[in-house]
């Protein structure tokens, strides 16, 4: 039985109903309902905590989709799971991979941008303002980015971006 005809949660329950609905009306191929599957169920797992069972899913995915589009999604979601398990590295190449399947992805320019500001943070703490400016600067650059793609959002990005003198 799919991980999502299990989960007792509402929103995912609602999400799969609609998604299923969708799949039968909208004219796709079985690979492409295939991938969509693996993914509804990676989502269903990360939002339960289960980043082994999700990463599995989002893997099977990515083998079965094709358009650059929706892997970006399953990409950035891949990214979001090594950024919660503290890979950074791994996150931010995943969050690059997505951006270079779809560039209006502010969340992905976001969490690489919260990424570098952590980075520069614990290089401040070492010691090194040098390297922590090089850091700030960069997550200047993705901050500026997201907000240029979403200018309501990331209040507290821009917030900071004024506050330091990065805002142009």
């Amino acid at each position: 039985m799919s991980r999502s005809r299990i989960n007792g949660n509402f929103i995912d329950k609602t999400f799969s109903i609609v998604a299923n609905i969708l799949l039968r009306i909208i004219p796709t191929t079985s690979g492409e309902k295939e991938a969509f599957a693996y993914y509804r169920d990676g989502m269903s797992a990360q939002s339960e905590g289960n980043y082994a069972e999700a990463l599995q899913n989002y893997y099977e995915a990515m083998r079965l989709e094709i358009d650059p589009y929706d892997r970006s999604y399953i990409l950035y979601n891949i990214g979001l799971i090594h950024t919660r398990n503290g890979e950074h590295t791994k996150a931010l190449e995943y969050y690059f991979r997505a951006l270079e399947r779809n560039p209006f992805l502010p969340q992905a320019f976001n969490n690489m941008a919260v990424i570098c500001h952590y980075r520069g943070e614990q290089a401040i703490r070492q010691g090194d303002s040098e390297i922590a400016e090089a850091w700030f600067d960069q997550a200047a650059e993705y901050w500026k980015q997201a907000l240029a793609l979403t200018p309501g959002n990331y209040i507290e990005a821009q917030n900071w971006l004024k506050i330091t003198g990065r805002f142009e």
